[in-house]
């Protein structure tokens, strides 16, 4: 048996006809960016989010950077935010020509440590980029009392958690603005490139939208020094016929996440931890991922028997070459540093067949029998 990481094709037989139907009229209409489909697209993320302004914008990664340009983020500023995440999240605040504060996170949930962002704290501190690993959200209720009670900006990187909660509360809703990555493998996936920026205020809504288009407004009038990043209207046809799904495809991850961990527990406890869902949160496992003894043996074990897994992520931002003249060295955020050599996301997408579960868990037990 051969499982692979993400499968989209069963997904994209549910939404084959419906998706032709809404790429035509994109066709026919000959209107290819930011129309009708980008402003719908917009309003709904923005509802989905409890906000009041949706931005379209080319990808995630730009979604970041440019709610910190628009947020008056600049050179000499420092931002502190997780180092155990994707590369955009530090990437982006480097761009803005500001300063990566990397810290650690909880152990429990891998998302960062509100302890460490308070400490981290110092006279050029101007924003907390809290992202949301794996689908799970960051504590935003200790984070957003943190960027209160110090004046900050604090800023969502969600790229993996779309519909996620905590407690009443929806992404977005407790920070300065929120960021979604569109790319294809996300929960809710372009067929390309795709991302957007959600937030109340109205006034950096509007600065996000000038950016995005070159800085300009009226058109050929250049205010700032913007960047053609812009969200297509055939990725936002797509999106808006997925958009429905996506609770539903939310709960089938739940539930292929709740059989992985009854059934590893059972089996396997002794060597694995399984993902924890705190009290009070509404987690969308964009990835499942364990916590494992000897991980590059098990992911070695498991593909010879045709199971995909992935490591997110196996070198942490403070360790990264391109961030060397910060200062960081190995030992500096032991927390982060230590899952970075432990974990392990095995295979997780709506699709997932219990057979297909049955078969990585038997493989799983095999290994540390």
């Amino acid at each position: 048996m051969k499982i692979p990481m993400l499968d989209l094709s069963e997904q994209y037989q549910t939404i084959k006809g419906e998706l032709f139907e809404e790429l035509d009229k994109v066709m026919s209409s000959s209107q290819f960016i930011l129309g009708s489909n980008v402003k719908k697209l917009e309003a709904d993320i923005a509802k989905l989010s409890n906000v009041s302004h949706g931005v379209g914008v080319g990808n995630g990664s730009d979604a970041i950077h440019i709610a910190l340009q628009a947020a008056g983020i600049k050179e000499g500023d420092e931002v502190i935010t997780s180092a155990f995440t994707f590369f955009a999240t530090g990437g982006a605040i480097a761009r803005a020509n500001a300063t990566p504060v990397f810290v650690d996170i909880d152990p429990i949930s891998f998302n960062i440590d509100p302890k460490k962002v308070e400490e981290a704290i110092t006279e050029k501190t101007r924003a907390i980029i809290a992202v949301h690993l794996y689908g799970q959200m960051a504590d935003m209720g200790s984070l957003h009392q943190i960027a209160k009670k110090h004046n900050l900006l604090l800023i969502e990187d969600a790229a993996q958690a779309i519909g996620a909660m905590q407690y009443d509360k929806n992404v977005g809703e407790l920070s300065t603005a929120a960021t979604y990555s569109f790319f294809p493998t996300k929960n809710l996936g372009a067929y390309g490139d795709g991302g957007m920026i959600v937030t109340n205020d109205a006034v950096l809504a509007e600065s996000m939208r000038i950016i995005r288009v070159h800085g300009s407004k009226p058109k050929y009038y250049h205010q700032v020094l913007g960047y053609n990043s812009r969200l297509d209207e055939i990725q936002a046809a797509v999106l808006n016929v997925k958009i429905p799904h996506l609770r539903l495809w939310s709960e089938q991850r739940r539930k292929h996440a709740k059989y992985y961990s009854k059934q590893l527990q059972a089996k396997v406890e002794k060597y694995i931890t399984t993902p924890t869902e705190l009290e009070g949160f509404y987690h969308v496992y964009h990835q499942y991922t364990l916590r494992v003894e000897r991980r590059d043996e098990l992911q070695a074990f498991l593909k010879e028997n045709g199971i995909a897994t992935m490591v997110y992520y196996p070198v942490p931002l403070h360790l990264q070459p391109v961030f060397y003249e910060l200062g960081y060295k190995e030992g500096h955020l032991p927390i982060t540093e230590k899952a970075a050599k432990e974990v392990l996301s095995l295979p997780m997408f709506p699709e997932l067949k219990k057979e297909q579960q049955d078969y990585v868990i038997s493989k799983i037990e095999e290994f540390y029998a």
